[in-house]
């Protein structure tokens, strides 16, 4: 099958009024992806060499969306809303192309799984001309039914279309359907607006592919391929869903989840063996973990990356641009931002370290600020190994500590601070005796008046 050419004509242009959004239904999020890109994702990895996309509302973010993970995809405008077959004959050109296999898809699917496809592919491989993924729901209310005898599926119907023994069927259509390159552009000319709605429907291929005496064929696969959204209620249980797979991966890869349930990942997140994640711990789109590290509670995270050893949280940011090497620590309530800590680093606690480099075993003390921003441009600070940090110190950058130097705590420091010197940034420290037992006695009269 690995031979075959594929294409993949992904339906993304619903309108999506159901949503309540201005932006189009297949851009809305799960795990930090578009829909239409889990969709295209799944396309690609079952081996789809082309992908063409059908596109309504928002067509060119639609469009680049689906490109970023098939930059070869091309897209079609559905002009009007006539139905599934009038959406996929709206990509006649690309249909029209010298494939082996053509896989039809649902832009608002995104729990579609590669092996899903992969079979249906290989139905076509073993001389079925039409294949449809079919599943079969706790309560078949809504959806099409797949009608088969003697072994064949010889039609879907709507649940519109069905007479009363059709509807009482429990094995129902996914909107996923693959059909033989040779055939699949002859059977979309040849579907009729004949049903209830007046559309044109893409499932009818089915039916013409039985009368002209074509393989078709059903295979089984699990609910979640075939949940479509079309609201942020199903948007909430798809989000869900995809969750418990991933939670379910990562502990099968050797990742630890004290409570699975509280953590969330994105869609690409990364995490090696042996880490340990502590109980509600959140992971935005680009986070990579390497082994043996332990994030406790309570922890977010975007585009960040933490090295073997290390040790994050509870309580702590990490936002895009943190790089935190081998046996890091970053303490509570500290947020690392574009920032690189080398090995062996501490930020143990109530720190901001912002457009900075921290050197190896270097040791921030509690209440340290790198001050990278003047209201108008961002600078760097450059912290040397080995250097300490004293509590309560603000650097003002740009400004570097060399390796090994002191700084003295409650410092504000404008300068370079050169390896291993020690500097003091604050003021001369001045004591009135009794005057403390005198501002008392005047601001409790004062309150009175």
């Amino acid at each position: 099958m690995n031979e075959r050419t594929c294409l993949s004509v992904i339906l993304a242009a619903g309108e999506g009024t159901r949503m309540k959004s201005a932006l189009p239904k297949t851009l809305h999020p799960v795990a930090g992806l578009p829909m239409v890109a889990h969709v295209v994702r799944a396309a690609v990895a079952a081996g789809a060499g082309d992908v063409a996309l059908v596109v309504g509302n928002g067509a060119d973010a639609v469009g680049a969306a689906a490109a970023a993970y098939a930059p070869g995809a091309r897209s079609f405008i559905q002009a009007e809303r006539r139905g599934t077959a009038h959406a996929a004959l709206a990509a006649r050109e690309a249909i029209a192309g010298d494939y082996d296999d053509v896989v039809f898809l649902c832009g608002d699917a995104p729990l579609i799984e590669p092996d899903a496809i992969a079979g249906l592919r290989r139905e076509l491989a073993a001389g079925a001309e039409v294949v449809v993924l079919g599943f079969r729901p706790p309560d078949p209310t809504g959806y099409g039914r797949l009608i088969e005898r003697d072994g064949r599926l010889v039609a879907i119907r709507e649940e519109k279309d069905c007479t009363e023994e059709e509807r009482r069927i429990g094995f129902c259509n996914s909107g996923v359907i693959a059909a033989s390159g040779a055939s699949a552009l002859s059977l979309l000319d040849a579907v009729e607006n004949r049903n209830a709605k007046g559309e044109f429907y893409l499932t009818d291929i089915v039916e013409i592919a039985h009368r002209r005496g074509l393989s078709t064929k059903a295979v089984e696969g699990a609910y979640e391929n075939a949940l479509g959204i079309n609201n942020r209620v199903e948007l909430a249980a798809a989000e869900a869903m995809w969750q418990a797979r991933k939670r379910r991966e990562m502990m099968l890869s050797g990742v630890t989840l004290i409570a699975p349930e509280t953590v969330f990942f994105s869609w690409d997140t990364a995490i090696a063996p042996d880490t340990v994640v502590e109980p509600n711990v959140w992971f935005g789109p680009g986070v990579t973990v390497a082994e043996a590290v332990r994030i406790h509670s309570f922890s977010h995270f975007e585009k960040a990356v933490i090295g073997a050893g290390s040790e994050v949280g509870p309580f702590a940011r990490l936002r895009p641009g943190a790089e935190l090497r081998k046996g890091v620590k970053v303490g509570n309530f500290c947020e690392v931002k574009k920032s690189v800590v080398e090995d062996g680093a501490k930020i143990n606690h109530l720190t901001y370290v912002g457009d900075a480099t921290v050197g190896a075993k270097a040791n921030l003390g509690a209440g340290t600020i790198t001050c990278n921003y003047d209201g108008f441009s961002k600078f760097h600070t450059e912290i040397g190994a080995g250097a300490f940090i004293g509590s309560n110190s603000a650097l003002v950058a740009p400004v570097t500590i060399g390796a090994d130097a002191y700084v003295a705590s409650g410092s504000v420091i404008t300068d370079d601070v050169p390896d291993g010197a020690l500097a003091f940034g604050r003021a001369r420290q001045s004591t009135k005796e009794g005057r403390g037992r005198e501002l008392r006695a005047r601001l409790a009269a004062a309150k009175k008046k």
